[in-house]
């Protein structure tokens, strides 16, 4: 089968929706798929290249010639309308690849909407993000989730985040790149039923409005727990006996601020470390964070895998919607409980009692009772790091890549039922049938 990706952004640049293209792209292309990204070009780049089997095309687009529009000229964004250039490029790209399945990731797929009529080729979206529904993409109002959209609500909110010339126009080509989105893509992909729900594709678990949606969750390498076993020069600054971990972004949408004030309640706690790196949005100020709290920032991958296999349990402790973190996930690979907030894609991958421990966001109090429970009961830390461990297979590449794979036979061979999501009665995690997928490979 012959796939395109679309993604605004593609290794060198980094990123967890670039490193999912870039995993994706390669995992399909090892199952012998004729796989190709089409993305936007930035500085230094070339305009075209192989990375492994996968043919990488880069584009420019007419609005990054206006510079002024872009805070950071290392990421060009696609805009939230059809980019008069980036169009024309993907007509040419598709006329090159011929391909069978377009499967598009982010606001790239609006330059790609005029193409579809004529395109003779599937159209697939998967959603990381609330960009459906929100122009900022995270569903935050002032420092919290954000309950729904609202036209002074959205305008303002809109304004603060982009600036005000740009503000109200991302918003309104949003509002209205939905229409023509929604009646053009053969299958939504939310990464987890939040996401789905949240951007208004799904209601209590199902398909909303007929459209056509099936929730396939991110994914890590089916060896993400395969800890190198000489010890990273960082992990050096860890403490030497028992810990507790939280790895992410340092901003108050993570929660981290929350996390800070329950381990202070905690009796007899082991120190809490913190993994990550710094954000603009809604940044904690770290420096003021008590003794027993260690700070280490931009950890490289392989040292954050040894820190999970050393710690005591994880918290993931998000006060927004967070889409799928996979930051759970590697937790759960080193046989960790994880204690998590019940929101968003964290639902979808904690399950309450059994992996781990799922309490009320931002709710210091309850989030410190579940924390001591895990810090006073070894065994039961034990039991759920297992049991973690084992269903963590759901999440698995060998597991997920299938699930895709078997969704695009489905759309291009026109298979019944291939835009039902759940059956009747499925609980809140991801139906069991597309756990379960069968693997296939046209």
């Amino acid at each position: 089968m012959r796939i395109l990706m679309l993604a605004q952004f593609y290794p060198p640049i980094f990123g967890g929706e670039e490193r999912h293209v870039k995993n994706l792209s390669a995992h399909l292309a090892a199952r012998g798929h004729h796989v190709s990204v089409a993305t936007i070009l930035h500085k230094g780049m070339q305009p075209f290249e192989l990375d492994g089997s996968v043919r990488v095309h880069r584009i420019r687009s007419t609005m990054q010639r206006a510079k002024f529009l872009f805070s950071e000229e290392v990421r060009f964004h696609a805009p939230s309308f059809p980019d008069p250039e980036l169009t024309s490029a993907l007509e040419e790209i598709i006329k090159q690849e011929q391909p069978d399945v377009i499967h598009a990731h982010n606001w790239l797929i609006y330059s790609f909407l005029p193409l579809k009529p004529h395109a003779n080729a599937k159209l697939v979206l998967t959603v990381h993000d609330h960009s459906l529904i929100c122009p900022k993409k995270k569903l935050i109002y002032g420092d919290s989730h954000c309950t729904g959209p609202g036209p002074i609500k959205c305008i303002g909110c809109a304004g603060e985040h982009y600036g005000l010339v740009k503000g109200a126009p991302v918003l309104l080509t949003n509002k209205v790149m939905q229409v023509w989105e929604r009646k053009s893509v053969d299958m939504f992909v939310p990464v987890s039923t939040a996401v789905g729900e949240d951007n208004r594709l799904m209601k209590a678990g199902k398909p909303a409005h007929g459209l056509p949606v099936r929730v396939i969750p991110n994914f890590v390498p089916d060896s993400v727990g395969q800890i190198n076993p000489v010890p990273h020069p960082k992990t050096a600054e860890l403490p030497q006996g028992d810990f507790i971990l939280f790895v992410g972004a340092f901003g108050r949408y993570k929660g981290v601020d929350v996390l800070v004030e329950a381990h202070k309640k905690l009796k007899n706690a082991p120190p809490l470390v913190i993994i990550g790196y710094k954000t603009q949005e809604y940044p904690v100020q770290t420096e003021n964070f008590p003794p027993n709290v260690i700070v280490l920032q931009d950890w490289p991958h392989e040292a954050v895998m040894q820190a999970w296999a050393r710690c005591q349990f994880g918290v993931v402790p998000s006060v927004w919607s967070d889409p799928c973190p996979t930051t759970a996930m590697e937790g759960m690979a080193c046989s960790k409980a994880i204690v998590a907030c019940r929101m968003g894609g964290l639902t979808d991958i904690v399950a309450h009692n059994e992996t781990g421990l799922l309490v009320p966001p931002s709710d210091v109090d309850a989030l410190a009772a579940a924390m001591q429970q895990l810090v006073d009961d070894p065994a039961l830390r034990a039991r759920m790091g297992a049991a973690g461990q084992r269903k963590l297979v759901e999440f698995q590449a060998s597991t997920v890549v299938g699930q895709i794979e078997t969704l695009y036979h489905d759309l291009v061979c026109g298979v019944a039922g291939a835009h039902t999501t759940m059956e009747s009665g499925a609980s809140s995690h991801i139906a069991p049938e597309i756990h379960h997928a069968t693997q296939s490979s046209a």
